[in-house]
């Protein structure tokens, strides 16, 4: 049971890739702890400020489940206007 997360913009860059796949079954807390574990610092002060979209839906419930098969998008804070 995976579910796939895609980094984007600096997310990207401090996860050092661009997707991947991850344990379903879990809350967006758990899965973003297991994703700082994985790739460091860095990728952990970017979830801080992160937003995160569940097959496209803003996530605002941060301990709901999430399925096997979603996909989860990073989307750190944009600059510019």
């Amino acid at each position: 049971m995976e579910l796939t997360v895609r980094y984007f913009a600096g997310a990207r860059a401090a996860a050092g890739r661009s997707e991947e796949t991850a344990s379903a079954g879990r809350s967006l807390d758990e899965l973003l702890d297991d994703l700082a574990a994985r790739h460091g610092e860095r990728l952990a002060v970017v979830l801080k400020a992160a937003s995160f979209l569940v097959d496209g839906v803003a996530c605002h419930d941060r301990r709901a489940l999430l399925p096997a098969g979603v996909t989860v998008d990073v989307l750190p804070p944009f600059a510019g206007g």
